[in-house]
């Protein structure tokens, strides 16, 4: 399958949390920082994801927000 999205990060399952509608997905990068998404608990079961899932995290944003102390 071919994206649009140019910002397409390999990765593996960390963890699933999932509550009543949502859950969180921890994902560990194949170059090392670990990142979080939040999707739909009906996405979770539907990709089939668990624990050592394969996937491809896709960032698409209009902003980055930084902040510093």
């Amino acid at each position: 399958m071919k994206l649009s999205t140019r910002n397409q990060l390999p990765g593996t399952v960390v963890s699933v949390t999932t509550g009543e509608a949502m859950a969180v997905v921890r994902i560990k990068l194949d170059n090392g920082p670990e990142i979080t998404s939040s999707i739909t608990k009906d996405a979770v079961e539907d990709l089939g994801l668990a624990e050592g899932a394969k996937v491809t995290a896709l960032v698409k944003s209009t902003e980055v927000a930084i902040g510093v102390e």
